[in-house]
């Protein structure tokens, strides 16, 4: 990317002056991209394989606020949030498209900005950006991003493949991203009323690189190949442990028994949360935007994950007629839900 320099104004540029700009340095890292920007539609050839797609948009001031997200970490995350569907389907992304929708406060340099987050998350999962489309908005940046994978029809797992007695595992820590939102609008908030109080963000690494720029977890399919492991069912979690489990359960039509205390949370989110006065098992459970994977497995596989690190089990899937069901730390089981915890909250706080 050109170095910011001062503002040029995008309608210098225009449309397809600035894909043009914005794409001049993309390199093909994939054998299965045939074509890619530059013509009418991308060429994608996968062979024997199965192709996998999944779209997210992200829109201004829903999912994002631009006065404590750098485009850059804006645009990553753009892209790893996308590649996190995939890789829930045990399947390799392999290309992108990428669509924008930029007012006119908006720079040629902001939006280059925008997309070397978008290239250096390419870069590091290996995946070729292929085509995409620019437009006008009058209400601000909308950022649309499709990605393509591919897998052979035995490797791919669904939403609806856990059975009875299945284990419900997850990765990595949850929460975290949550908290770090809440942080950086507490700052927001006190910067607005005091414009000469710098923010207070020190020691807060882990949880702010949660929220503002997530990873994919690409490594957990390798390892489970590597672990002789194939779960019946697997969902990222973007919205919440707590919905995701829903998901997974509906589709499967079975309950599930998850154990509070064995839900991973990282110590500095744990410490936040009490800051903030809130219930660290609440946010792992309706804060979304960990983008872990969680999963179900046979029981008969138990001995090959219960040492790894990056996998915890935190429950078991049950008859349907049960329901889904939270087990507290002090034994009392209540419904799972997705959302209006408040009422939970008081009875386990």
């Amino acid at each position: 990317m050109l170095e910011n320099t001062g503002r040029t104004e995008l309608s210098s540029l225009g449309e397809f002056g600035l894909i043009k700009h914005l794409t001049r340095f993309i390199e093909i890292k994939n054998e299965s991209t045939i074509k890619g920007v530059g013509d009418d539609a991308a060429v994608i050839d996968f062979k024997n394989k199965l192709t996998v797609v999944s779209t997210d948009m992200l829109v201004e001031g829903v999912h994002f606020d631009l006065m404590y997200v750098p485009l850059k970490h804006l645009g990553y995350k753009a892209v790893t949030v996308n590649l996190s569907d995939i890789y829930a389907m045990n399947a390799t992304p392999r290309q992108i498209t990428v669509s924008f929708a930029v007012s006119n406060r908006f720079s040629v340099e902001a939006v280059e900005e925008l997309y070397a987050g978008i290239i250096t998350a390419c870069n590091k999962y290996k995946v070729d950006l292929v085509g995409g489309d620019t437009t006008t908005s009058k209400s601000g940046l909308v950022i649309s991003i499709t990605a393509i994978g591919e897998a052979a029809a035995e490797d791919l797992i669904y939403r609806d493949g856990a059975k009875d007695g299945d284990l419900l595992c997850v990765t990595g820590d949850l929460g975290a991203a949550y908290i770090g939102l809440q942080l950086l609008e507490r700052e927001k908030k006190i910067f607005l009323e005091n414009p000469g109080v710098q923010p207070d963000l020190d020691g807060h690494d882990y949880i702010l690189q949660r929220q503002l720029k997530p990873e994919a977890r690409k490594d957990i399919p390798v390892l489970l190949k590597k672990l002789e492991v194939k779960p019946t069912a697997m969902i990222d979690i973007s919205d919440g442990l707590a919905s995701e489990i829903l998901h997974l359960c509906t589709q499967s039509e079975v309950g599930c028994n998850l154990y509070e205390d064995k839900i991973p949370i990282d110590p500095s989110a744990y410490n936040m949360t009490r800051e903030f006065n809130l219930d660290p098992t609440v946010c792992a459970l309706s804060g979304g935007e960990d983008y872990e994977l969680l999963f179900t497995i046979d029981q008969s596989d138990y001995p090959k994950v219960k040492a790894n690190p990056d996998i915890t089990v935190i429950g078991h899937m049950t008859h349907k007629k049960e329901g889904m069901n939270l087990i507290t730390k002090a034994g009392t089981t209540y419904p799972l839900t997705a959302q209006g915890w408040d009422s939970l909250l008081n009875k386990i706080a």
